[in-house]
């Protein structure tokens, strides 16, 4: 495992010299990227997660219908007009009209409301990533949890600190091996490894459970491909 100062602070290779370095599969799937077909204008990204225990079949816009629950817990990002409703579709049924302004990432965290449900929005919409390294963008989706934080295990170093609840915080790295934990107060989740990344990757952490007992689950940001 590298140190903390290589997963926080350690330099990566220049872009050019980084593409000439993958194999050609991976430079074809970088060029085909540069040349896929582009959203309109003013477009924007929303997803849905779930941070309840029972598995639901959720289906944002558009994009396809996805089961989401405790091992995968969010939806793709699909991508909607900004400025315009959108609906949410839970089993099949609608559950929600939503609407998020133009070029926007966002992210719905469903929860139960009587009988259907609701949602409350986080916005993902930061600086601009860096390409050359790997995003951590880290979720507290425990109400009771005033100050999450993203630490290094077992050292307990931080890595994204006091993250509110139905908020999220993010952080920059290099890609490398760690096993990071989710904690609230003196309460800490089972470490985690990450997983393989690369440059320009972006990896959710969502915390669940409760701020006695929090859970971490990590899952790969995705974007639903656009179509003309």
């Amino acid at each position: 495992m590298k140190p903390l100062a290589f997963l926080l602070h350690a330099l990566v290779l220049p872009a050019a010299y980084a593409f000439m370095a993958l194999p050609a599969h991976a430079q074809d799937g970088t060029l085909s990227q540069l040349y896929a077909a582009r959203p309109p204008a003013g477009s924007s990204f929303v997803r849905v997660v779930n941070p309840t225990t029972e598995t639901l079949l959720v289906q944002v816009a558009g994009g396809p219908a996805q089961r989401i629950g405790p091992q995968t817990p969010a939806t793709s990002y699909a991508i909607v007009a900004g400025g315009r409703p959108f609906t949410v579709q839970v089993g099949g049924k609608k559950a929600a009209t939503l609407e998020v302004q133009p070029d926007r990432f966002g992210t719905w965290v469903l929860r139960r409301e009587g009988t259907g449900h609701a949602f409350t929005a986080i916005d993902d919409t930061g600086d601009v990533p860096d390409a050359l390294k790997a995003e951590l963008r880290f979720y507290n989706l425990v109400p009771g949890c005033a100050k999450a934080q993203l630490q290094i295990a077992p050292a307990g170093t931080p890595v994204v600190r006091d993250v509110a609840p139905m908020a999220a915080g993010a952080r920059s790295v290099n890609p490398v091996t760690a096993q990071l934990a989710a904690a609230c107060g003196g309460a800490t989740s089972a470490a985690q490894p990450l997983p393989a990344l690369q440059a320009g990757d972006h990896l959710s952490l969502f915390m669940t459970g409760t701020a006695d007992k929090p859970v971490l689950t990590m899952q790969p940001a995705r974007t639903d491909t656009f179509k003309r």
